[in-house]
This record gives C-alpha cells, sequence and structure tokens, in this order.
C-alpha cells in the first residue's frame, strides 16, 4: 500500500469553512427579504459588497515552506479540535469577495427555502403520525451509523495495521465534533421553532425553542460532516455513493418526519459539508492512490 502526503496551503484551508457559521446569519436575511417583499435590488448590493469565502482546490508548495501540521492521532485531536474551532469562528476575516460566486445563489435558494416552509410543512409533507414516526425512527438509525463508523474505521486501522483508515476515523470524528459545536451554536443564536409548534410557522427568535432550536438541523449537520470527511479521504465511487446517499436521506427522513424545515436541513447539510472537507484538507497527512 502506497501513500503520501498532502501539502495544503493554510490560508486556502481556513477559508474554505468560512461559510458554515455565516450561512445561517445570510440565510435568514434573504429570509426576512422575501418573506416582507423587500426590495431585492438593496440587498444584493449589501451582499456584493460583503467579504464571502471560496472552497478553493488543495496546491501543493514546497515542503521547505510548508509548516509542519501535528501528526493525526488520538492523543492531538483535542488541540487540534480546539484550533479547528477557532479557525471556524473566526474565520470571516479570510473571506474574499470572489466567494460570491458560489455563497449568493446558495444564500439565495436557503432563503427561498425558508420563505416557503410553511407551506411545504403544512400543505406537502404527510402529518400522518405513523408516516412521521417511519422517518424519525431511520434518520435516527442512520444517524447512528455515521456517528459509528469513525470508531470503525479506526478500530479497523488497528487492527489491520492500515493508517489510512485509522487517520479517516480521527478525522472523520473531528469533523463531527466540530460540527456538532457550529450546530449548537446556530441553535442558540435563531432559536427557532420546530415545524410541530404554532403550525408549522417557525418563527426565529422564539426563546421558548430554546436547546431544542430547528435551526440548523443537527442531524443533518453531522450526517453531512461525518460523509464529506470519508469522502474526502475515499474517492471510490462506492463510497461517495453510500456516504452522500445516506446523508441525503437523514435530511430527507428528517423534514418527512416533521422534525425539521427543509432550510434546516439545507443550511446543515451545507454547514456539515464544508466543515468536513476543512478538516481533511487542513490535517490529512495519508492518502491512498
Amino acid at each position: 500500500m502506497q501513500a503520501h502526503a498532502i501539502i495544503l496551503r493554510p490560508q486556502s484551508s481556513y477559508r474554505l469553512i468560512a461559510f458554515a457559521p455565516l450561512v445561517a446569519a445570510l440565510a435568514f436575511g434573504f429570509c426576512v427579504a422575501v418573506s416582507v417583499h423587500a426590495q431585492t435590488v438593496p440587498a444584493a448590493n449589501a451582499i456584493a459588497s460583503a467579504s464571502l469565502p471560496d472552497a478553493p482546490s488543495p496546491q501543493s508548495v514546497d515542503p521547505a515552506q510548508q509548516p509542519q501540521s501535528e501528526d493525526v492521532t488520538v492523543r492531538n485531536s483535542p488541540r487540534i479540535f480546539l484550533q479547528d474551532q477557532e479557525a471556524i469562528w473566526t474565520s470571516p476575516v479570510r473571506l474574499r469577495p470572489r466567494d460570491l460566486e458560489w455563497l449568493a445563489p446558495l444564500a439565495l435558494a436557503t432563503g427561498t427555502a425558508i420563505a416557503t416552509d410553511h407551506r411545504a410543512m403544512s400543505q406537502t409533507v404527510s402529518r400522518n403520525t405513523a408516516f412521521n414516526n417511519a422517518n424519525i425512527n431511520v434518520s435516527n438509525g442512520l444517524i447512528g451509523g455515521f456517528v459509528a463508523a469513525p470508531v470503525a474505521l479506526f478500530a479497523i486501522g488497528r487492527l489491520k495495521q492500515d493508517e489510512h483508515a485509522q487517520e479517516t476515523g480521527i478525522l472523520s470524528a473531528e469533523a463531527l465534533a466540530d460540527g456538532f459545536v457550529v450546530e449548537q451554536g446556530l441553535k442558540l443564536v435563531f432559536w427557532r421553532e420546530r415545524p410541530y409548534v404554532d403550525n408549522g410557522r417557525g418563527g426565529f427568535f422564539q426563546s421558548g425553542a430554546g436547546f431544542d432550536s430547528s435551526f440548523p438541523s443537527a442531524h443533518s449537520t453531522l450526517a453531512w460532516s461525518a460523509a464529506s470527511a470519508i469522502a474526502a479521504e475515499y474517492h471510490s465511487p462506492w463510497t461517495q455513493v453510500a456516504v452522500y446517499t445516506g446523508a441525503t436521506a437523514v435530511s430527507l427522513t428528517r423534514v418527512l418526519g416533521q422534525q425539521h424545515f427543509p432550510s434546516d436541513v439545507l443550511v446543515g447539510a451545507t454547514a456539515g459539508w464544508l466543515i468536513g472537507h476543512y478538516v481533511v484538507k487542513k490535517h490529512h497527512k495519508i492518502r491512498l492512490h
């Protein structure tokens, strides 16, 4: 088995996840504009004037000029986790105007989803209790699989002396931890009511929502964090299809279970995908040919 180190440019990696903590705020801004029929041109101009993140590809540099990063080990994980959290929440200082090319369309789509959430949950998604509960059970089972996957990968790697599997297990676990902190932080900011509260109106900044806030979806954030980290390490088409199908199913069943609005899972999935890719791009050292 051959492996080689991937050398990345730190500033590019940091900007990759800048979107994660900002997407909720931008999406909510779009929601307000759409919902109250505010003028869209000033809103677009305001967004265009902001510095937004990009998602750069890895770039090779001279190893002699590249600072040494910490080894991917269980022992180093707590320190790396804290470094990642600092990078996530301070990432706005590294935003760039060119990131508008992909951020603006996604933010607009999210805002449109928020504006139509009530209609989707009250008129489109079934409220049959048995149907909803079946989807809730599926989503809980699938997220359990994503939480267990890092442990399984690390254990298999240890048993088979497979450093790549061990690294994937550690980094996907770190992505899950980063995703959990991000989505919990955003929940406490937006305090959105669940679809089963107040006839699915999805009000924001409702103190009653508390820790059970709907925005963004925890299940979606965690599933996509783990899925994108695993997919970034293993490029097999079968692996890609398996993990992303599972993550999509988690997001879909949260909506069909009347647990989250479509915008909740869209924002959660986006944040999770970005976090998972950031963790791997920033820290991984081993990749199979």
